[in-house]
C-alpha cells in the first residue's frame, strides 16, 4: 500500500494569539510551512482564537518603544536586539517586519470581533494574515475602524457588511466568552497553539519543532497513544 492510499488524520488547530504580537506572526507562518511539509498526512483546520496582549490601551495606544521598554523592562540596547532578531526571524521565513513603519501599539478588540465574523464568513485565515501584514509590514492602524474595514474588504470580505459590524458591538460576547475560556484554562501568553484541544504548543516555534509535534500527534492518533 502506497503512501498515498493512507485517508489524511484530521487535526483541529485552535491558533490563540493576537494581531500585535510578533511572534505570533513568526508562529503561525512556521505552522503553516510545518503543515506543508507534513503535507496530504494531514488534514488541518484552523480557527484564530483571541487573545489582547494589552486590553487597558486606549483608543490612541502607546508608543511601540516607550511601551514595549516599560512594559518588559528593556533597556534601549535590549529593545533593539529583540527587534532585529524578531526582523530575522521573520525574514527567514519570508514574513517582513517593517520596525520603523510600526510606530504604535493599539487596543486590537475590533480587530478580533471582525476576526470572529470572518471565521463565520469562511474568511478568517485570509484576514488574519492581512491584519498580520497590516500592523507589522505596512505599519497600518489596526485599531482604527475604516482601516479594519478596508482590511477586511481586502481578504474577500463585503465592505457593507463589515462596516456594519465595526459600527456596533456585535460579536462582542462571543469574543470576551472566547478570551475567558483560554485565560481559564491557564493561557496567559501567545501564541498557543492548541491541536485537537490536547496538546499545547507554546511560543512562536521553528518549522522543525512543528513539524515534529504534528507527526508525533500524528503518529499517537494512528496508534490510539497519547503525545505526552
Amino acid at each position: 500500500m502506497t503512501a498515498a492510499s493512507y485517508a489524511p488524520v484530521p487535526l483541529r488547530i485552535d491558533f490563540v494569539s493576537d494581531v500585535v504580537c510578533p511572534w505570533c506572526a513568526i508562529g503561525l507562518v512556521a505552522l503553516e510551512q510545518a503543515l506543508a511539509r507534513v503535507g496530504d498526512k494531514v488534514q488541518a483546520e484552523i480557527h484564530f482564537r483571541p487573545f489582547e496582549l494589552n486590553p487597558q490601551l486606549g483608543p490612541e495606544g502607546e508608543a511601540v518603544a516607550e511601551h514595549l521598554k516599560k512594559k518588559y523592562g528593556l533597556t534601549e540596547t535590549q529593545l533593539a536586539d529583540n527587534q532585529e532578531r524578531i526582523r530575522q526571524r521573520g525574514a527567514e521565513l519570508g514574513f517582513t517586519f517593517n520596525m520603523e513603519g510600526r510606530r504604535r501599539v493599539v487596543n486590537t478588540f475590533n480587530a478580533h470581533r471582525l476576526l470572529h465574523w470572518a471565521g463565520i464568513e469562511g474568511r478568517q485565515a485570509p484576514l488574519k494574515h492581512a491584519l498580520l501584514r497590516a500592523y507589522f509590514t505596512e505599519g497600518r492602524d489596526v485599531s482604527d475602524l475604516d482601516t479594519l474595514v478596508a482590511i477586511a474588504m481586502g481578504a474577500g470580505l463585503p465592505e457593507q457588511r463589515a462596516r456594519a459590524v465595526m459600527a456596533s458591538d456585535e460579536f462582542t460576547a462571543e469574543v470576551r466568552a472566547e478570551q475567558q475560556f483560554f485565560v481559564r484554562s491557564g493561557i496567559n501568553a501567545v501564541p498557543a497553539v492548541i491541536i485537537d484541544e490536547r496538546h499545547l504548543i507554546s511560543g512562536g516555534q521553528p518549522v522543525d519543532v512543528f513539524e515534529r509535534a504534528l507527526g508525533e500527534i500524528v503518529a499517537a492518533k494512528g496508534t490510539g497513544d497519547a503525545v505526552p
